[in-house]
């Protein structure tokens, strides 16, 4: 029987590159260096902020193992790494999920196949995820997140039921939906099962529901000013946990406004001495106009907060 991973806040890294789309190294490991000192519990390697979808196998693999290297060399050997590993066939998730043992990480994350939404009944999605679970090595979890899937979004009837799989042992929520948050955490608690919510706008609500944390893109940015807001949600000050929910929660609203990947990569490199803005095709740059005006505003008053502490 696998563990659910750790309680805490993951953070999908975003995934650095040159003008010629090659991985720029020494941002990549500057950027999980700077998360790991910020305290988050995990990185989330090849999720949707990090352009999985737009790797080779070979790349996605490389960028698991470089995170691990970087963690082990500065002494945060008990981070823990999540892979993405979801593909549109059952046959490459399989695969990436051994790719993923091989190169370091703990965990798997698997989004449900999308290019077929019409085939993808309830009982094809419980094949999907329990086919692939029973091949991985690591411990599996279940990502669901519509607006990258055709809108499909799996409900809490299904990912109870996946619960019950000896080899899954979690889920993302994107979602966003605390109700369903809540009736996953009701049915199983953290220690069995690790409800995540998927964006820090609903982070203390999901915790209040009886989350296990967050897998979240904005810690990207702020990764110290999540993690403490965590620790004054479990000293028990919610009064003041609630005030830093509320700016986390315009900080996410915001970095959509401002580009979503590009936008972090912008702010990231501007304020943090180190990466581009590139990513690749279909994704654009921020442009200009979403890199000034209130959004952006909101985003760099979040960043003197992350600095002072």
């Amino acid at each position: 029987m696998s563990h659910p991973p750790p309680p805490g806040i993951y953070v999908p890294a975003v995934l650095f590159f040159d003008s010629k789309e090659e991985f720029d190294v020494p941002a990549i490991k500057s950027h999980i260096l700077r998360l790991a000192q910020g305290g988050v519990t995990g990185i989330v390697v090849q999720g949707s902020n990090g352009e999985a979808q737009h790797l080779s196998h070979d790349e996605r693999k490389e960028a698991i193992r470089i995170t691990r290297q970087t963690l082990d060399e500065n002494g945060f050997q008990n981070c823990v790494i999540i892979a993405g590993c979801g593909a549109q066939s059952a046959r490459e998730s399989k695969k990436l999920c051994a790719d993923a043992k091989e190169a370091g990480a703990a965990f798997v994350l698997v989004l449900t196949p999308s290019v077929w939404p019409g085939q993808m009944t309830k009982e094809n999605i419980l094949r999907f995820h329990r086919e692939v679970a029973d091949h991985s090595p690591l411990p599996y979890m279940v990502y669901n997140f519509p607006t990258v899937t055709a809108g499909i979004d799996l409900d809490s009837d299904t990912i109870l039921t996946l619960s019950e799989h000896p080899n899954i042992v979690g889920t993302k929520l994107s979602c966003g939906n605390i109700g369903k948050l809540h009736r996953l955490t009701s049915a199983k608690p953290p220690s069995e099962f690790a409800t995540l919510a998927g964006v820090s706008e609903v982070l203390l609500q999901g915790l209040l529901s009886g989350s296990a944390g967050a897998i979240a893109a904005l810690p990207n940015i702020v990764p110290k000013l999540h993690m403490k807001m965590y620790a004054l949600f479990q000293a028990g000050k919610i009064d003041e946990a609630m005030k830093i929910q509320g700016i986390l929660g315009q900080g996410d609203w915001a970095t959509g406004k401002v580009g979503g990947i590009g936008g972090i990569k912008a702010l990231v490199s501007k304020h943090f001495g180190y990466g581009q803005t590139y990513v690749r095709g279909p994704l654009q740059a921020a442009s200009a106009a979403q890199l000034s005006g209130p959004y952006f505003d909101k985003l760099e008053e979040l960043i003197a907060l992350e600095k002072a502490l």
